[in-house]
Formats: structure tokens, sequence, C-alpha cells
């Protein structure tokens, strides 16, 4: 019974005199600071009471739980939630020691207890509360001299260090405040040492003490440099990003690695070692910008936690000796840190928190108190109370992965220079970066080009004395190399690199470039890059498609697409989303990935600490990069049957057309009826590009025009420069073509129609039209003329990838327990129990040619007939839908920035897991990026996911962005064949924008019953005919931004057991690529050569039976389960420490 004090001892028998009427508390959720009224039954302890004190305590007598803290703390909504629910217990009564009793009296005036709950936060003296517990020696739920640990950083990673849990590497930084200056640290550009040990960046700095907030975190200057602030959450900012580099000068501080987290931390809350509620918020070092509700509080989710994770939670609570204690965890790499214990704290706003936390503490105190009190009690036994809640069922798939491989956004055009160099000064650099142990080396990093700079500006000073033919050559590079390292001022972002190459004999033959006397000896070549970096369009290409991709996933429709915390945003932030994005090495890539995770994940600032979080980099053994200075012997040998080909001074003939042009490609045999006669249209080019550069000259002469900003930034100057040198390549001294530099004089031509028509220039739309013309033939061509070459070429660049997508695919079906939600707490989501995962690969042009060449020419289909039984070529083999698929994409003529290929796979839960039914893949394409004039000769596909046959209206819909219709409840759909079923199309066409659309789910209105195999891929039907009309947003809203082609369904009925069959097919072919691969796939997945996935612990009831861990084999939630699985441990198993159990999360 609970008891409504007036904070004096309960005399005898008072106990059972209470009428029950009393005991009900008062329930209110409003405010989060309340004053204890006395109809609350917890006592505010007045000083007169003491006088009155009774020492008599008859047996009965209640058992007094003391709340010794700060009053903010003592009369917050959770304490007052917990300490209602604690008076429930009969023999239980809570006082509360008032402020300023605490902060004034001495410990011998403060009221007496048998149970002491007392806390450290700001402003309360601690050392009282040590003495008053020696003084009375109340039972301590949280041990008060380990909370002058909690208060020092160093002292938890001690503690954390000595129980064996991991944490993240660290460094401590001791400083003298009279000396600052001298402390063992050395801070390099892009690393500091502490104490001789190195952590390069990306690098934490934590104060020492830990009730300092202002953590740093410092940036690699390949992503941008500068560091983000994270601070005491102030309003909705708990961190801001700062250009400032260099770390702080005074104080002490522990240096750590930086974990990687995928943007999430997970909050843990101990009530005593068997119980641990987990939580996900958004990293405060993402964005800096916190998430909260309706209610202005911050969005947290709940997660499951590992069985490793609940056995660190129990170490945590006994080694700080802190029954009630939060602490944080970050999930990186397949393991989990601790990198910081808070103490006491509690769960805000759950009412499944309360209920446990006040449940557990009753239970501790009168299990601990009890017998002393003669109180008679025991342990409750107590029926678990919790629905079951069904699966989804009917015939609506569940979707289980999405992987992407996309091409990056727009950037400046790509740039390079070769020169041969013989100076002592450079074969230095070239040692002392470890450029002989492979004879190439690739300097990056802003010291590393300083240096070349340097070499550069000493070079032209000794020239300045000399005047002679062959130095002047020389001259004008190494004047060009200076003026390109000197550009922007600094050396920030990753826009420029020097690659160096060792040629033992000097140069084979003088290229067009370089025709000066030869010289015996070794050289080096160096090839200076610059250019190519992501434009500010290109940031917002990625953003607004990554922002749309949102809508591929359950709950992204309707009223909540506009909401942050729906669809996929919650599936993420409640571990049920499992992504990961790979980007390759180069900068402009890299950005993109990040601009993409920002739009996806409603992520806000700068894309620096976005790009450090999320984005998975640093060559992955050749996953997405290539090295595209050593070609295959295939590729060299395609590009001279190229040159030869577009060399020849007369019109195509049949022949050329069947030499260039045998697969009979659309787009390539329009091309070439554009060109008729290769080398007239390259002269044609060339006297545009000589007018071109005269207009430009002409307007650098004009004083008002001269100093003329161009977009991002550029010069006049610089646009003659990179035109002249164009100029200057194209045409050979022997009045040749060079063939290489089409795709050049394509791209820049395309960068200056879109970004710099200003200008107003003449004939540029002429170029732009037969310098396409060309590209179009030279660009994909490169990789391979004939359907064996393509191939050929295909596998050298993309056998890792397809290895990897593979086992993206395969794991995903086998990954049952990582990321489950328990359904309980997902009945808010809008649908329980997703768990998708998702892989973004971003990575250049040649990859993606590459990999459409393999899903075109690989045989994807043939792998089907085969498993029919039917011969090879028969005419049943040829898929209709993949045929239009096939005729769609030989149509596409260039495959623009943000090019998407996308592979979905769903599972039908109907069907027997071993059926070939259960899992179905779709594959979707997108060219991405609209060029200048595309609109009237734009190739038509089927749209996303075309619907049944029987709505051939082929009215485009229009809709934007903004406009979308209800959500509407999953419905099922009877289909006799499983390649109709109607989803959600989250993409449809609109003519006359060209916008990306966003449509919700539509409720079907015809049966599919009964449709033919042969007309169920119609021309039409873009679904929804309720959307309002086109309101002229989409990615038009943002000018100069090119909008970008939806994605089109090339195939929506293939099982997984042939794509797996495909993909072995397609990687074992090439044995040479497949022994890289295994090189490249073996450092990516050691971490999960040995995963063994088991579902959560099952948390013991209060009975102590022991704790089971489920075989894999088992669905995640069957039946029902103990309501505290999402919380409680329960007491670790012996099977927890045992070696069976290595957790790690999949790639």
């Amino acid at each position: 019974m609970s008891r409504l004090c007036d904070g004096k001892r309960p005399e005898a028998g008072e106990g059972q005199r209470r009428s029950s009427a009393d005991s009900d508390p008062v329930e209110d959720d409003e405010s989060d600071v309340r004053v204890m009224e006395s109809d609350v039954k917890i006592d505010m302890f007045r000083e007169e009471d003491m006088e009155d004190d009774d020492d008599e305590s008859p047996p009965e007598r209640l058992i007094v739980v003391g709340i010794c803290c700060m009053m903010k703390k003592s009369r917050s909504k959770p304490m007052t939630q917990i300490l209602e629910r604690l008076c429930k217990f009969d023999y239980i009564e809570v006082v509360i020691f008032p402020e300023d009793v605490i902060l004034e009296e001495p410990v011998d005036k403060w009221p007496l207890c048998d149970c002491l709950i007392s806390f450290h936060s700001k402003g309360f003296p601690l050392d009282k509360a040590v003495e008053y517990a020696k003084l009375r020696n109340p039972l301590l739920i949280n041990d008060l001299n380990m909370q002058y640990f909690i208060q020092d950083r160093r002292e938890v990673y001690r503690i954390l260090q000595e129980e064996g849990i991991d944490l993240p590497r660290y460094g401590v930084l001791n400083r003298d405040p009279d000396n600052p200056e001298e402390c063992n640290l050395v801070e390099g550009e892009d690393h500091v040492e502490v104490n001789g040990e190195v952590f390069p960046k990306p690098f934490v700095e934590k104060p020492v003490c830990a009730e300092d907030h202002n953590v740093y975190i410092y940036y690699p200057t390949s992503a941008g440099g500068g560091s983000q602030r994270l601070f005491r959450k102030i309003g909705s900012r708990s961190s801001v990003y700062s250009p400032e580099t260099s770390v702080r000068k005074t104080g002490s501080y522990i240096y750590e690695e930086f974990m990687p987290t995928d943007g999430t931390d997970v909050k843990v809350y101990t009530v005593g070692p068997d119980y641990a509620h987990a939580e996900a918020r958004k990293s405060p070092a993402l964005d800096g910008k916190v998430e909260r509700d309706s209610e202005g509080k911050e969005i947290r989710y709940p997660v499951m936690l590992t069985a490793m994770e609940k056995l660190v939670a129990r170490k945590v609570c006994l080694a700080f000796k802190q029954t009630v204690c939060g602490f944080d965890l970050l999930r990186a790499n397949g393991h989990s840190f601790v990198c910081d214990v808070n103490g006491f704290s509690f769960v805000k706003n759950s009412m499944k928190y309360y209920d446990d936390c006040a449940k557990v503490l009753g239970n501790m105190v009168m299990r601990e108190l009890a017998p002393q009190f003669h109180i008679p009690w025991s342990i409750p036994m107590e029926a678990e109370d919790i629905p079951i809640v069904p699966t989804t069922s009917g015939t609506m798939m569940e979707l289980r992965c999405v992987i992407a491989i996309i091409r990056h956004g727009d950037r400046t055009p790509k740039q390079k220079m070769k020169m041969e160099v013989r100076h002592p000064l450079f074969f230095e650099l070239f040692e002392k970066f470890g450029g002989y142990k492979s004879g190439k080396l690739k300097l990056k990093k802003p010291k590393q080009l300083q240096e070349v700079l340097d070499i550069a500006r000493l070079l032209l000073l000794e020239l300045g004395q000399h005047n002679d033919c062959e130095i002047e050559e020389k001259k004008s590079k190494l004047e060009q190399l200076k003026t390109v390292l000197e550009m922007y001022g600094h050396f920030s972002g990753i826009n420029r690199k020097v690659q160096l190459t060792y040629l033992r004999n000097g140069q084979p033959k003088a290229s067009s470039e370089e025709e000066d006397c030869k010289r015996e000896g070794p050289s080096l070549l160096l090839v200076l890059k610059w250019g190519g970096e992501l434009t500010p369009a290109g940031r917002v290409q990625a953003e607004e498609l990554g922002r749309a991709f949102r809508c591929m996933y359950p709950g992204g429709q309707g009223d909540y697409a506009g909401f942050p915390g729906c669809g996929l945003l919650r599936l993420h932030s409640t571990y049920r989303h499992d992504l990961k994005i790979y980007a390759s090495d180069e900068g402009r890539v890299q950005m993109t990935a990040a601009a993409f995770a920002k739009g996806l994940l409603a992520l806000e600032g700068e894309l620096t600490p976005i790009l450090v979080q999320m984005v998975k980099s640093a060559n992955m053994n050749g996953l997405l990069d290539s090295d595209s200075d050593s070609l295959t012997d295939c590729q060299q040998k395609v590009k001279a049957r190229l040159h030869e080909i577009m060399q020849k001074d007369m019109e195509f003939s049949q022949d050329d057309y069947q030499k260039l042009a045998p697969t009979g490609s659309p787009s390539l045999v329009n091309s070439m009826k554009i060109i008729q006669n290769p080398v007239k249209t390259c002269d044609k080019v060339y006297t545009l590009i000589q007018n071109l550069t005269s207009q430009i000259r002409k307007r650098l002469e004009d004083p008002k025009s001269s100093d003329l900003q161009l977009y991002h930034s550029e010069t006049l100057e610089l646009m003659l420069q990179r035109w002249s040198k164009l100029e200057r390549d194209f045409r050979m001294k022997s009045g040749r073509y060079d063939i290489s530099k089409i795709p050049d004089i394509y791209d820049c031509i395309k960068y200056d129609s879109q970004h710099n028509a200003s200008l107003g220039l003449e004939e540029t739309l002429e170029l732009f039209r037969l310098s396409r013309a060309l590209a179009d033939i030279i660009i994909p061509q490169e990789y391979g003329i004939s359907k064996a070459e393509k191939l050929d070429i295909a596998q050298a660049y993309c056998v890792p990838l397809m290895k990897k997508i593979q086992l993206d695919l395969q794991r995903t079906h086998e990954d049952e327990a990582v990321n489950k939600l328990h359904p309980l707490y997902s009945r808010g989501v809008m649908s329980p129990g997703r768990h998708v995962r998702t892989r973004l690969y971003f990575t250049s042009e040649s990859h993606v040619h590459s990999l459409l060449s393999i899903f075109r020419y690989g045989g994807l289909l043939d792998v089907r007939t085969l498993s029919l039984g039917l011969p090879r070529g028969h005419k049943e083999d040829k898929d209709q839908q993949w045929n239009q698929a096939m005729d769609y994409l030989s149509a596409v003529t260039e495959l623009n920035y943000m090019t998407q290929i996308v592979i979905m796979l769903y599972e039908d839960n109907n069907k027997d897991p071993s059926s070939e039914e259960r899992f179905h893949v779709e594959l979707h394409f997108s060219p991405g990026v609209k060029g200048c004039e595309d609109e009237e000769n734009v190739p038509l596909g089927f749209g996303f996911r075309p619907a049944s046959s029987e709505n051939q209206d082929k009215k485009p819909n229009q809709g934007s962005m903004e406009d979308l219709s209800q959500d509407q409840p999953d419905q099922a759909l009877p289909f006799s064949d499983p390649i109709n079923i109607q989803r959600r199309s989250p993409m449809i066409r609109n003519r006359k924008t060209g916008s990306m659309e966003v449509l919700s789910e539509t409720s079907p209105t015809q049966s599919t019953k009964g449709c033919t195999s042969h007309r169920l891929f119609p021309m039409g039907s873009r679904q929804s005919p309720e959307i309002k009309p086109a309101s002229g947003l989409g990615f038009e809203g943002c000018s100069m931004v090119p909008s970008i082609y939806p994605l089109e369904t090339l195939h929506n009925s293939l099982s997984l057991k042939q794509v797996d069959q495909f993909l072995n097919t397609v990687c074992e072919s090439s044995s040479e690529a497949h022994a890289k691969t295994m090189k490249a796939l073996s450092g990516l997945f050691d971490s999960q050569s040995q995963t063994s996935l088991y579902s959560p612990q099952q948390p013991l009831s209060s009975s102590g039976s022991e704790a089971s861990l489920r075989p894999p084999s088992q669905p995640l939630w069957h039946g029902s389960v103990p309501s505290s699985a999402v919380s409680s441990a329960g007491p670790s198993s012996p099977m927890t420490e045992s070696s069976a159990l290595s957790f790690s999360f999949s790639e």
C-alpha cells in the first residue's frame, strides 16, 4: 500500500488503516517539472518533522526510499512517473530531500531513509551525499564514490578498459594549465600524434571533464577539412560545422579515432545488471540538427540490443556500481564500442520503461530490505501479457533489398596534361613517397602537391636564365603545372592530382603533345589532372534523387511523404534499415554519395560530416575504382580499331556499319547517319573550336567582359585555356585527328552550353550536336564493339562489383535476426516488421557502362530458358518484356550523370521458403540527367513497374514531387503470375516538365486474372488516375539543374535463383578476373566469414530461469515474446560468453 505522508514516520498499524481510495496516484503527463501536491503519495521532507521523529519502528513499518538530488532532476517528468509507480508497492514510501536542505543543512539534519537514490548533476554537493551515506548507511541504489570517477573521462575509459569492454582507440593528452605549451602533442595537417601514437583524421577530441560537452570532430582535407563542434543541445542544434582544422591548444583532452556509425548513436539505459532499454537517435555529429516530434521532444527510436551488447550493459552497470546508468554505444564495422558513461539517467517519454524501471527498482529494494524489516514478501510471478502480432499476409510482397549503382552528378570538365620530367628533384620526390615500390605514384594530399608546386616554381626560376627551344617546350608545361596548382589559392577538397610513372628508357615515342628531341636514360611521366569536381548543380541532382529514392520504400508516400520519421526515415532510425553507401575514391563520386545520403535521410548542413560518417570509400580493391591508365589488351585493340575506322575521309559504307555497330544499336546507327564522313565531321568540329576560342579571345580584350565570373567561379582566362588546349591536342601535327579527345570536347561543350549559355557564344549548339554524335559512338564503343568484346571489357571492370551484388542478394534472406524490430514497438511504424537492406554504389561512367553490358549481353534470360529445358535460341526463349527492354536500352544514347541501375528483391511470405517463387527480383534503369535538347528524341521505356495489360490507356500522368495523394493500406491483389504485381509506383514520367514524379500507391481497379503472357507489358498505364496537374516543380524547381529521367523497369519477374545463377556464370567465365575478385573480396568480407546470427536473447522472467538463444533457422518473432525483450537482457546465459557467438553486422 502506498502512503500519503506528512513527513512523519508511520505509527503502528497506520499502514493498514489507510483506505484504498487514497492509494491511486494521480497520472499526469503534462508538465516536465511538477510541484508535488499532497494528494500524490510522495513525501516532501519538512524541517519541523525531524523533531517528532519516532524511533520505535513496528515490524510492519514502511521502507523509506530517499531521493537526494537537485530539484530539477527530482521533479522531472521521468522521475515523477517512476516514483508514482514505485509508491504502488505496499511497503514502500518515497521521501524527496528538498534542494535547500541538501545545499544548506548539515547532513545530520537530512531526512532519514533506508534506501538512498542519490546522484550528481550540476551544482550537487556530492561530498555531502557521501558523508550522509557514511552517517546513515542506507542501501545505495547508485554508488556515490564511483560518481567522482564518472566525472572524469580518463577514469571512465580506464575502468572500461579494465573490464575488457571495447572502446575506440584513444590517447590522453594532459596539459599543465600553467605552461600549456609543454605537452606530448605533434599536430600534422591530417593527423595528430599524442604521446607518440598517431591519430589520422577523422578523429574526436573530448575534454577530460565529463561535464564539458564541447567535443570536436576533425575531418581530413580529402573530405573538405574543418571540424564539427558538438555541444549540449541548444534549441534544435546539437553541433555546428566549423572551417577550423587545428586542434585546441589549451586544456587536457582525450583523442580517439572516429567511428563510422552510419549516422545514429545508441543510448542504453540500465536498471540493474539484467535490464537494459536502448534507443537510437540521430548522431549529433551528422548535421547538428536535433529531430523533434510535435511536442518538441528529441525523436528517438527503440532498438534491439544483441546478446553481446546486453553483456556490455551488464558489465558497465556492475563496473561503475550504478544500478540506474546511461551509456552511449557506437555500432561501427560490425562491433559495438562504448564511448561515454553518463551515470544516473532515465529514459524520457516511454511508459513501458517507467513501468519496468519502477518494477525492477521496487523488487530490488524489497529483496534487499524486506527480510530485515520482517516484511512478508516474495518476488511476484507475473504472466507477461503481450498480444501476438500477426505477420504481414496476403499476396503483397515484402521489400527486402534495394541495390543501386549510380553514376556521379554533374561535374566540371576533366582536364589533364602530360609531361616527361628528368630533373633530380622529381626523382627525389618519387622516392620520398615510395614510388619505386610499384613504379607509380599518385599525389593528392595538399602537402604532396605543395612539394610539386615548389619544384615547378624553382625550375621556372632556373629556366628564366636560359633561352633554348627544348627548354621552351618544357617551360610552357611547367607554367601550366604551376598555374593549375596555384588555382583557388589553396589545396582543399579533392580537385587536383599528380601521377608519376617511372619510365626505364624515357617515353616510347613522341606524342602529339611532345615532339622534342629524345634523350636516353630513365625519366618520369608526370600526368597532372584537374577539374572534374562535382558542381553545385551536381549536388542538387544527387540530393533530389536521394529524396525521390525514399519513395521506393514502404510508407514513403501519401500524407507522410513530406515528414521525416516515416517510411524510410523511420525504418532507418530503428535499425531496420541496414544501409551502406560505397563510393570510389574520386572526390566527385564521394561528394555525390554524400549529397544523395543527405537527401535520402533528410539531413541538413555541410556534406563533409555526412561523407565521413556515411560513405565507405578508400579504394576497396577495385570494387568501384578502375585504374583507367592500365587498360586491358582488349580495350587497346578496340581503341585502335575505332581510331582506324574514324580516320577514313569518306562516307560510312555498309561495311563500316557492320564493323562499328555489329549489335545494330539504333543510337549508334543514328549517330553514324548524322556524321556520314568522320574526317569531314572532325574538320567541322575543329573549325568550330577555333571559332569558339577566337570569340573568347575577343571577349577577353573587351574591358567590360574581361573579368566576367563564369559558372562555379571559372574565369574567361581559364575557359580559354581549356578550349585552346583541346584545339592544340585534337588536331595532331600530322594533320590527323586524335579521336581520344572527342569525349573531352563533348564534355566541355556540354558543360558550357548548360552552365555558361549566358555568354551568348555563337555556333555552340552546332558544336554540341556534332561532338555529341561523335561521342555517342566513341564513348560506348570504347567499352567494346562486338558483344564478346563488350563482355570481356565489362568483366575486367566489374567482376568484383558483380560478386558483391551477388553477396548482397544472398545475405538478405540469410540474415533474419540482425536488424528486425520487436513487433510491439513497431505498431506506430506504417508497416511493421520490415527489415530492408540497402546497398548504394556510387561510381564513374566506366563501371555503369560495364555493368549494363553484362546485364544486356551476359545472357540473363538464357539462364531462365535453360532452366525451362528449352534449347537456346528457341522461339519461346525470347522473353517479350526483356526484348522490349533491350530495344529501349539500345536506343539510349548516353549514360549521363546520375545514371542508375537498380535491383530490388522482394519476398513473398506466402510461398514455401525453399520455392523459387519465394524471392522475386526486379531490374530498373534510368539514363540519368536529361541532355540539353533531349525532349524530342527521347527513347520510351515502359514506366516503373508496368501495371496489368487491361489498363491500356496511354495518358501520361501529370504530378510533381510536391503533389502526393493519400497513402492507402496495402491490398491483396489476386493474380495468376508474379509478373504484374501492382505495387507502389514511386516514379512516373511527366511528358510536360520531365521532372521526376512521386506517386502514391493506388488501389488496383482490376484483377489481373486471365492475362495472357504476351500482353503483360503494355506501353501505357502509368498508374494513379487521380494525380493533380503538375505544378511545374520537381527537379526543375532549382535553376540550371536539369531533371533526371524516371526509372524504367527492364524486368519485373526474375527469380532470385535465376539472377544468382546468372551472376555466377558471368563471374566465373573470367577466371583471371575471378582471381582478382577473390583478393578484393577477402578484404571486404573478412568480418563476415564467421557471422553467426542469433535472435536476441530471451529475457528471464523474474523467476530466474536460464535465458535461451533460439537457433537461427526459426523465424524471429513467433508467438508471445516476453515484454521486456526489447529492454531487458536477463542474466546472461553461459552461452553468451562462449566463442560460439561472434557477432557482426552484415556487409
